[in-house]
């Protein structure tokens, strides 16, 4: 079911729970659900995240140096929450809250 819905969409509905979670570990899940498993695929999904905190819909918490290479050695890692405008977004495309 997750991978029949927009991305973006579902990002924001894991994202509900409010907890703070790392884009490494979201994009490994959201590879697995939507079949993704490349860079490629990888990336855009990473993409995807960066484009909903640029609109507000979720919010950096904090970010560190990829030193051991989880996501791509060298690069910064986020830590994301949703914001109040992000939950509002996820309301209004009908997504189950948590």
């Amino acid at each position: 079911m997750a991978g029949e819905r927009p991305i973006k969409f579902r990002l924001l509905e894991l994202f509900s729970d409010e907890k703070e979670h790392w884009n490494n570990e979201i994009v490994v899940q959201m590879q697995k659900e939507y079949n993704m498993n490349n860079n490629f695929g990888r990336d855009s999904i990473n993409f995807d995240i960066i484009e909903l905190a640029s609109g507000g819909m979720l919010r950096s918490v904090q970010s560190k140096v990829d030193e051991d290479g989880v996501y791509k050695k060298g690069f910064l890692l986020h830590q994301y929450v949703i914001t109040d405008f992000g939950k509002t977004r996820a309301s209004d495309a009908c997504l189950e809250y948590v």
